[in-house]
């Protein structure tokens, strides 16, 4: 039998420790945080086969609910696993978390659903019983002075996952790509790391859906650039547009973000967040500008209407 000294022991402490009131929906029942398990067989922990969204809630109200289980619904049918549950109850499941848990003002959902447990294989065949997890906590992704000095981002080396592999629409639990690009930017000294397509072109970011702004127009990678269609990309558009703002999908370059008046991320976790230099490529002022200054603005006021 192998045993660990206690040196090594140590090296594998995870310094995140839930709350022991923290209680997690699982397949039905409501479970505390402590209890909350997967068996090593789950294909998830196994080969990266599930799918999830993360949500937001606002002043107890899930935000755009119907969008993100919707999104749910079609991961889960592109990679062909079949949801156990109706959209119906995936929301009641939500709802029942939160109230678990006494989130009655800001918090964050994250939704999974596994393959489920089967043998050693990846047939999937193998895997005939999907799991619904449902954690229920609170999130900050960037701490507030990010907001107000920028996001300062490295174009990463690791190649976003081509449409023809993986679609990058489907919000699979396999996320090592986008993981490795995110160490890059670490050991860079960058917040963030700038993901380019197959074909040379910008994609997203770790985690997040790109804009720029360019004499007040705003421009944004089309899906058939390899990103996520993302929920809070598609609010971000709405809100520039009743500005005003001339908002199009282009094929963007490194090019295009280094000669930006401006540039911005946004993702249910980060919202909307400015970025200030790409590969120390000063973009603009090098501070966040009046577009997207006024697009958190507005943001801020259209989750909390």
């Amino acid at each position: 039998m192998t045993t660990l000294s206690p040196s090594r022991m140590a090296t594998r402490q995870n310094p995140f420790t839930p709350k022991p009131e923290m209680k997690v929906w699982i397949d039905g029942e409501l479970v505390s945080a402590a209890d909350a398990k997967v068996s090593v067989f789950d294909h998830c922990l196994l080969y990266g086969d599930g799918v999830f969204e993360g949500i937001r809630v606002y002043n107890g109200r899930i935000f755009k609910e119907r969008e993100h289980i919707e999104r749910l619904f079609l991961s889960s049918k592109a990679i062909r696993l079949d949801m156990p549950m109706t959209r119906e109850e995936v929301s009641r499941a939500m709802h029942d978390a939160l109230e678990a848990n006494g989130i009655t003002g800001d918090g964050y959902i994250r939704l999974i659903v596994t393959r489920g447990l089967g043998a050693l294989g990846i047939a999937i065949t193998k895997a005939a019983c999907p799991s619904v997890i449902v954690i229920a906590a609170t999130i900050s992704l960037y701490p507030p002075d990010v907001y107000e000095r920028g996001l300062r981002c490295i174009t990463s080396s690791v190649m976003r996952t081509p449409p023809n592999a993986l679609s990058p629409r489907i919000k699979t639990c396999n996320y090592l790509n986008n993981i490795m690009a995110k160490c890059e930017a670490m050991d860079a000294g960058a917040d963030e790391a700038v993901m380019l397509n197959h074909a040379g072109h910008v994609a997203e970011c770790t985690g997040d859906n790109l804009f720029i702004v360019r004499d007040d127009k705003l421009y944004t990678p089309p899906t058939s650039s390899g990103i996520l269609e993302g929920i809070t990309r598609a609010v971000a558009i709405e809100l520039a547009r009743k500005r005003g703002h001339h908002v199009e999908e282009k094929m963007l370059l490194c090019f295009d973000i280094y000669s930006a008046d401006e540039c911005f991320l946004t993702g249910t976790a980060a919202e909307i967040v400015p970025v200030v230099s790409l590969d120390r490529r000063v973009i603009g002022t090098g501070k966040p500008g009046p577009v997207t200054r006024q697009l958190m603005e507005d943001f801020i006021a259209y989750r909390s209407a």
